[in-house]
């Protein structure tokens, strides 16, 4: 209490001039948590750089004592003060993200600031973490009205980081601003929210003059299953602008295929492209017509590339093969969790299969007696995907020998529990 008391005597006696300088925030800052409210003062200052190093040694100090401070500073008129605050906030619900955030990449020309987006991000917290609404709504507005584009687009990005559901409005504002790294920083935001209800809102974007904007909106439509796009999507799939398009319109297809869509998706299984046929064999089990397993056999047995394979194999999975046995359908995708270019693809259709209570239950003997890479991606699938009836499973696997795997399962078992709201 002293330490602060003199801290702040310092600030508040030494003058203007003294104190508009970044090299004396820092200085303030080495007692570390006790000299964040001395820090937080620095805010105030009429220089855009000293505020700016205030949120930098705010968010070096860290601990839930500086989200107020930060919150504050993202109504800052300085689009680096909103950007590094931004960061901040996010950071201290995923340590690590401000070396790779957008305030990571700042430069200052006067009174110009210029940042670069890397590429896109697709980091979201774990299910059971739980972000202030204040923290949600502050950055809504930084995402709707933010002092410059590049502020607004950092803002939409965060909040899909976040999971921030309660900012959906803003991300909906935002895709308003006409500006292409906006617009495509809140789909994807609105993407990793997961709310359905969003899809129609954002469907006469796929339609986009902007290539990057209309690929994220029918990516965004075919997640969030918007049963209202798929006429516009047939439409691209037959009558692509270009390359892109057609791609990424069959891959939102076959999402959520109605029959009639069958014969379309059919037409892709002798694609020349991978991932064409890949797409074309996950529709046609997501359609679940019993006739139609026939084609989707004879890829999974005769194509000789991993993304159409891996696919076949998901689309039988979902027509009920479900047995775990050597060289079966379910095997391949839990073998491919192994393999670092395609596990993520195993993981995402496994995560979808397994909401389905046989595959689910089809999954305990693998997590029991499977590697540690499976042991570790089977909680992360059952965490996103399990029932109730998974907790002991998973329970288990939070008391593995193995203290990686130990973790994940226990980080597993959280999620599912926060999912399930137990």
């Amino acid at each position: 209490m002293l330490m602060r008391r003199y801290l702040f005597a310092i600030v508040m006696t030494l003058g203007s001039a003294y104190a508009q300088r970044p090299k004396d925030v820092r200085q303030a800052a080495k007692p570390g948590s006790s000299a964040i409210p001395v820090v937080a003062q620095y805010l105030n200052s009429a220089d855009p750089d000293t505020r700016a190093e205030a949120v930098r040694q705010l968010v070096s100090i860290g601990g839930k004592e500086i989200i107020d401070p930060l919150l504050r500073a993202t109504t800052d008129p300085d689009a680096e003060v909103q950007i590094r605050a931004t960061d901040g906030l996010v950071n201290y619900y995923l340590p690590g993200y401000v070396k790779q955030g957008l305030a990571s990449t700042i430069t200052r020309v006067g009174a110009v600031v210029k940042a670069k987006f890397n590429d896109r991000n697709d980091q979201v917290i774990d299910a059971f973490v739980v972000v202030r609404p204040d923290v949600i709504t502050a950055l809504g507005k930084v995402a709707s009205g933010g002092i410059s584009m590049d502020s607004r687009a950092n803002a939409c990005r965060a909040l899909g980081v976040l999971r921030g559901q309660l900012a959906l409005e803003p991300l909906i504002e935002a895709l308003r601003t006409k500006d292409s790294r906006v617009m495509f920083e809140a789909l994807i935001a609105i993407q990793k929210m997961r709310d359905a209800s969003a899809g129609p809102r954002v469907a006469y974007l796929v339609r986009d003059l902007d290539d990057k904007v209309q690929g994220a909106a029918i990516e965004t439509v075919g997640l969030l299953r918007t049963k209202e796009a798929l006429p516009a999507l047939r439409n691209i799939v037959a009558n692509p602008r270009n390359k892109n398009a057609e791609r990424a319109a069959l891959d939102a297809l076959a999402l959520m295929p109605e029959p009639g869509d069958a014969a379309v998706l059919q037409g892709y299984l002798t694609a020349k492209e991978d991932r064409q046929r890949a797409s074309a064999a996950e529709g046609l089990g997501r359609i679940g017509d019993p006739a139609l397993r026939a084609s989707v056999d004879k890829l999974w047995k005769e194509d000789e590339k991993m993304l159409p394979r891996l696919a076949a194999a998901f689309a039988l999975v979902l027509g009920g093969e479900i047995e775990t046995a050597s060289d079966t359908p379910l095997r391949y995708l839990i073998n491919t969790l192994n393999s670092a270019s395609y596990q993520e693809v195993a993981q995402s259709y496994l995560v979808e299969a397994a909401r389905r209570p046989a595959v689910c239950q089809a999954l305990y003997q693998p997590l029991e007696q499977g590697t540690k890479g499976e042991k570790m991606q089977l909680s992360r699938i059952l965490g996103a995907s399990g029932e109730g009836d998974a907790i002991p499973y998973l329970d288990r696997v939070s008391r593995d020998s193995d203290i990686e795997v130990a973790q994940e399962g226990l980080r597993a078992l959280r999620s599912l529990r926060a999912r399930l709201k137990l």
